[in-house]
């Protein structure tokens, strides 16, 4: 299973889907998939950062979304005051 997560003030919003099952087009999986890119995209234009984090290795930016990778995460923009 594949999975956007976005971390915010109000709580952790998450989106899942199995890449397998979206590759032979699976109406759900494939709504999933097109929620998670719909809301990455959003987040993006709003200046959050992207990051693919894997077990053991550090985090990787990703300035465009992959719905292949396994565990994206969304950290909005941190405002100073």
């Amino acid at each position: 299973m594949a999975k956007l997560r976005i971390l915010s003030a109000s709580g952790d919003v998450a989106v899942e889907w199995d890449e397998k099952r979206a590759e032979v087009g699976d109406p759900e999986a494939l709504a999933a998939v097109r929620e998670a890119e719909r809301i990455f995209e959003e987040q993006r234009q709003k200046g959050a950062t992207a990051f693919k984090v894997e077990p053991g290795k550090p985090a990787q930016r990703l300035d465009t979304f992959d719905p292949k990778v396994e565990h994206t995460i969304i950290v909005p923009r941190v405002a100073g005051g």
